[in-house]
Parts: structure tokens; sequence; C-alpha cells
């Protein structure tokens, strides 16, 4: 009786993560905001901008919409593996990979995510490599090369972790 309360309780605390899903899906739609800022302030001075300039208004908008698909590969994959089964089965605009991302797979989801993100700040230091301060330089590689060994790090884990069931 008293472990089928205790069961019951921990089965239902999952729900305590729902409000943490509502919180990034708020998160997505002020990042749209700053998506929407950041095109308002670039389209002005297209015309006058240099190339290099378009190319790094253009990697910000790809850096904030790929901030923007990682938020919603976590509420999606996070709510549907940790809360409560979505019933969106039958809508046309459901995603494929709705529902068939594990937490392996939400891992190396999200840790290429990150990679590319920071691929992106990587470029754009580059791409102004005059005003970016050597040292900030170096701990940008750094954190890139951090980032990317723990992805192929992780994947191999996970190739591991099959094998060893196989």
């Amino acid at each position: 009786m008293i472990e089928r309360t205790i069961e019951k309780i921990i089965f239902s605390s999952r729900w305590l993560m729902a409000p943490f899903y509502l919180g990034l899906s708020a998160m997505l739609a002020l990042l749209m905001v700053k998506f929407i800022q950041e095109l308002i302030h670039i389209i002005p001075g297209v015309l006058a901008a240099k190339d290099t300039e378009i190319i790094l208004a253009a990697l910000t908008l790809i850096d904030l919409s790929l901030a923007g698909n990682l938020i919603l590969m976590v509420v999606f994959s996070g709510y549907e593996n940790f809360v409560s089964k979505m019933d969106v089965s039958d809508h046309e605009d459901k995603p494929d990979w709705m529902g068939k991302v594990d937490f392996s797979g939400l891992k190396l989801k999200l840790i290429a995510s990150i990679v590319a993100i920071s691929g992106i700040h990587l470029l754009k230091a580059f791409m102004n490599v005059a005003q970016v301060p050597r040292d900030d330089l170096m701990w940008l590689v750094i954190l890139h090369m951090t980032f990317v060994t723990s992805g192929v790090l992780l994947a191999l884990m996970d190739l591991l972790v099959v094998k060893a069931k196989d």
C-alpha cells in the first residue's frame, strides 16, 4: 500500500517538468522577437552594406534559427520522453521524428546543434578577425573543439552501448 502510493507520487512527479517545457516555449517566442529585431536592423542598410556585413548578418539569423530548432527539439522530445505523449498523431504537420527520438538521439541532436552554433560563432569571429582579440579567438577555437570532441565521444559511447546489446 505505502509502496504503491510512493510509486504513484514519483510517477506523477514527471508533470513537474511541464512548466520547464512551457518556459522553453516562451523562450522560443522571445528568440523569434530577437530574430525579427535583427532582420529589421539589417533591411534598411542592405544596399550600402559590404558583403561581409551581409554574411555576418545572415550568420546571426542562422544562429538564432538553430537555437530555435534546438529549443523545439528539447521541448518536443523532452515532453514526449519524460512527461506525456502528445496527441497529434493525425496532424498533417507533425514532424516525422516526433515521438521517435529517444534520450540518446536527443543528446546527439543537441550536441550537433551546439557544435553548429559554435561553428557559426567561430566563423563570425574569423570574418571579423581584425576586431577580435587574439585571446578571444583562441578561446573560441578551444571551446569549439571541446564541443566537437564531446560530440564525437558521445556518439562513440552510444555506439559502444548499441554494440554491447548485440
